[in-house]
């Protein structure tokens, strides 16, 4: 296994159904990240294939241009998932506790994870399934900045520097065979940590780590 026992960990050991109970109809990143996120999309997804949007929300940030074929989303808050205008249909479940996808396999071009990747304590098995559901050839879009809830990210991810989790996710793909050599996008922020926590932040670093299943 890629993580031990205490990295799984979180400061919030509770049921994470109870902490997403309520809706947030926010974004938890800057716009400058999300029309990053949206170019990455506009890029590399095919108009009219099928999309798994997982760790969903009230957004999916897909290029509003592109139709695709079937946008499935996942996630743990049905009243934010109703709200998003991109999803064909949704499902509500908690990967934490339960990581079998009930989806066939190889039935998606593209799965996304966008800015919810740190919540995982049971990464290698979720992609495991990702792995399954894909289509040869299919991608895997996980992107994430530097924020997150604290208390329910994984010490493995509360741990490490920004670099380290690029590494971090690079090694969920490597540990299943069949995917090949994950690609990286990083654009971190041009301004120091310390700056970021008096609120100086400037724009929200952008990392994207997209894995391929091979044919």
């Amino acid at each position: 296994m890629l993580l031990q026992p205490a990295q799984r960990t979180k400061l919030d050991e509770s049921d994470d159904r109870l902490f997403y109970d309520f809706p947030r109809f926010v974004t938890h990143v800057d716009e400058g990240f999300i029309q990053q996120l949206t170019d990455l999309y506009r890029e590399r997804l095919q108009p009219h294939s099928r999309i798994l949007d997982l760790m969903s929300s009230w957004v999916s940030h897909l290029p509003e241009e592109i139709e695709f074929e079937h946008v499935e989303g996942h996630g743990l808050n049905e009243e934010e998932l109703a709200r998003n205008p991109r999803l064909n249909h949704y499902f509500v479940q908690n990967l934490n506790q339960k990581q079998l996808l009930p989806l066939p396999d190889q039935s998606f071009d593209a799965v996304l994870i966008a800015v919810s990747v740190q919540y995982l304590q049971l990464p290698e098995a979720v992609f495991a399934e990702i792995y399954r559901i894909l289509k040869p050839g299919g991608i895997c879009i996980v992107s994430f900045s530097n924020r997150m809830f604290y208390q329910k990210a994984i010490q493995a991810w509360r741990d490490s520097s920004e670099a380290e989790r690029v590494e971090l996710v690079k090694g969920y793909f490597a540990a299943i065979p069949g995917f090949g050599p994950a690609e990286v996008i990083m654009r971190p922020s041009q301004v120091s940590s310390f700056l970021q926590m008096l609120g100086m932040g400037g724009s929200d670093p952008f990392y994207a780590v997209i894995g391929q299943r091979q044919g």
